[in-house]
Protein backbone atom coordinates (compact mmCIF):
# COMPACT_ATOMS: atom_id res chain seq x y z
CA UNK A 1 0.00 0.00 0.00
CA UNK A 2 1.65 2.91 -1.01
CA UNK A 3 0.95 6.55 1.24
CA UNK A 4 -0.13 9.25 0.20
CA UNK A 5 0.65 12.91 1.05
CA UNK A 6 -2.21 15.37 1.09
CA UNK A 7 -2.84 17.75 -1.23
CA UNK A 8 -0.85 21.14 0.08
CA UNK A 9 2.09 19.38 1.48
CA UNK A 10 5.40 17.86 0.83
CA UNK A 11 7.37 21.41 -0.04
CA UNK A 12 7.47 21.35 -4.12
CA UNK A 13 9.09 23.76 -6.02
CA UNK A 14 5.71 26.18 -6.11
CA UNK A 15 5.81 26.26 -1.72
CA UNK A 16 10.01 27.04 -2.41
CA UNK A 17 9.46 29.96 -5.02
CA UNK A 18 6.34 31.51 -3.17
CA UNK A 19 8.79 30.85 0.11
CA UNK A 20 11.47 32.47 -1.85
CA UNK A 21 9.24 36.04 -3.32
CA UNK A 22 8.68 36.39 0.59
CA UNK A 23 11.48 36.31 2.36
CA UNK A 24 12.50 38.66 -0.64
CA UNK A 25 9.76 40.99 0.06
CA UNK A 26 10.57 40.63 3.92
CA UNK A 27 14.17 41.66 3.10
CA UNK A 28 13.19 44.56 0.83
CA UNK A 29 10.78 46.07 3.92
CA UNK A 30 13.53 45.76 6.43
CA UNK A 31 15.89 47.67 3.47
CA UNK A 32 13.61 50.14 3.59
CA UNK A 33 12.72 50.66 6.89
CA UNK A 34 16.44 50.72 7.76
CA UNK A 35 16.86 53.37 5.84
CA UNK A 36 13.83 55.46 6.74
CA UNK A 37 15.23 54.86 10.62
CA UNK A 38 19.01 55.85 9.54
CA UNK A 39 17.16 59.36 8.23
CA UNK A 40 15.87 60.48 11.79
CA UNK A 41 17.50 61.75 14.45
CA UNK A 42 17.54 61.14 18.29
CA UNK A 43 17.69 63.34 21.22
CA UNK A 44 18.64 62.94 24.88
CA UNK A 45 19.73 65.23 27.71
CA UNK A 46 21.70 64.92 31.09
CA UNK A 47 21.82 66.63 33.83
CA UNK A 48 18.42 68.11 33.90
CA UNK A 49 18.96 69.77 30.58
CA UNK A 50 22.83 70.68 30.96
CA UNK A 51 23.88 68.70 28.10
CA UNK A 52 21.55 67.93 24.88
CA UNK A 53 22.61 65.65 22.53
CA UNK A 54 21.68 64.51 18.81
CA UNK A 55 22.23 61.32 17.10
CA UNK A 56 21.16 59.83 13.69
CA UNK A 57 19.87 56.59 13.12
CA UNK A 58 23.23 56.06 11.83
CA UNK A 59 24.45 55.76 15.25
CA UNK A 60 26.58 58.58 14.56
CA UNK A 61 26.47 62.07 16.99
CA UNK A 62 25.37 65.41 15.03
CA UNK A 63 25.18 67.86 17.75
CA UNK A 64 26.56 68.55 21.10
CA UNK A 65 24.94 71.24 23.52
CA UNK A 66 26.18 72.11 26.67
CA UNK A 67 24.87 75.09 28.86
CA UNK A 68 27.48 77.80 29.59
CA UNK A 69 26.51 77.11 33.49
CA UNK A 70 27.80 73.95 33.49
CA UNK A 71 31.22 74.46 32.08
CA UNK A 72 33.20 74.76 35.42
CA UNK A 73 36.87 74.48 34.58
CA UNK A 74 36.99 72.60 38.27
CA UNK A 75 34.97 69.92 37.24
CA UNK A 76 35.73 69.17 33.88
CA UNK A 77 35.31 64.77 35.36
CA UNK A 78 31.20 66.19 35.72
CA UNK A 79 30.60 67.50 31.98
CA UNK A 80 32.73 64.62 30.33
CA UNK A 81 30.33 62.34 32.92
CA UNK A 82 26.44 64.16 31.76
CA UNK A 83 28.25 64.27 27.64
CA UNK A 84 29.08 60.79 28.19
CA UNK A 85 25.32 59.88 29.77
CA UNK A 86 23.67 61.96 27.13
CA UNK A 87 25.26 60.06 24.06
CA UNK A 88 24.81 56.89 25.43
CA UNK A 89 20.93 57.58 25.98
CA UNK A 90 20.27 58.47 22.58
CA UNK A 91 22.27 56.02 21.33
CA UNK A 92 20.21 53.21 23.26
CA UNK A 93 16.99 54.66 22.01
CA UNK A 94 18.37 54.87 18.15
CA UNK A 95 18.77 51.21 18.70
CA UNK A 96 15.83 50.20 20.38
CA UNK A 97 13.92 51.89 17.95
CA UNK A 98 15.64 50.32 15.48
CA UNK A 99 15.45 46.70 16.63
CA UNK A 100 11.62 47.05 18.09
CA UNK A 101 10.84 48.20 13.77
CA UNK A 102 12.69 45.50 12.37
CA UNK A 103 10.97 42.93 14.71
CA UNK A 104 7.75 43.77 13.98
CA UNK A 105 8.52 43.19 10.45
CA UNK A 106 10.18 39.65 11.11
CA UNK A 107 7.50 39.04 13.04
CA UNK A 108 9.90 38.31 15.74
CA UNK A 109 11.60 35.63 13.45
CA UNK A 110 16.06 35.86 13.72
CA UNK A 111 17.34 35.76 10.47
CA UNK A 112 21.19 36.52 10.45
CA UNK A 113 22.13 38.70 7.48
CA UNK A 114 18.53 39.97 6.84
CA UNK A 115 19.68 43.18 9.53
Amino acid sequence: MKARVPQGFGGGPNNLQQLARQAQQLQEKMDAASQELELKEYSAAAGGGAVNVVVTGKMEVKSIDIKPEVVDPEDIEMLSDLVIAAVNEALRTAATEKADTMEQLSGGLNMPGLF
